[in-house]
């Protein structure tokens, strides 16, 4: 599995949608509004490496009003929630 956190800068007429678009694209897990130089961060969860050109690329950067992004791919996951996940088997 591949994680990758994207970045992006939008047109402020696209900001009251956008976040809701950014959810629905297949492989997006998650999409905050923030505050700072982005306007979202979408967090990427993907089956294959592959998929990530096409959801970055071909899809998410597509989008109307997005001006700019930044992806970085995650080396590890460190999650709190798979912690308790892994030590929640059996209970």
């Amino acid at each position: 599995m591949t994680h990758a956190i994207v970045l992006i800068q939008a047109e402020r007429n696209a900001l009251a949608d956008l976040g809701g678009q950014l959810a629905e694209i297949s492989g997006v897990a998650e999409a905050y509004s923030v505050t700072g130089e982005w306007d979202f961060v979408a967090v990427l969860r993907l089956r294959q490496h592959d998929d990530l050109a096409h959801v970055v690329t071909e899809t998410l950067s597509r989008l109307p009003g997005i001006v700019k992004t930044q992806t970085m791919v995650a080396f590890e996951v460190y999650s709190r929630h798979d912690l308790d996940a892994l030590f929640s088997v059996g209970e």
